[in-house]
């Protein structure tokens, strides 16, 4: 099972990698540089608040993951 854990660790973090090139690529950065202020709005509330949130969230889940933290065995 701690073997299932590492090997979904490594997906989380890449999941992680994932989620943020689609978040800049896709919604914060061309939300940014749009002329309505909506978008701008949403494009620095994604940029600022839900990126870190996710992508940090995501990559600390899967290094504890693959570094056994969430083991059966730790002590």
């Amino acid at each position: 099972m701690d073997q299932v854990k590492k090997i979904l660790g490594i997906v989380w973090m890449l999941l992680a990698l994932v989620v943020a090139y689609y978040g800049l690529s896709m919604f914060g950065i061309p939300k940014i540089m749009s002329d309505k202020q909506e978008d701008n709005v949403f494009g620095w509330i994604i940029l600022t608040v839900l990126m870190p949130i996710i992508v940090g969230g995501l990559g600390i889940f899967g290094w504890y993951s693959f570094t056994g933290e969430y083991s059966d065995d730790k002590v």
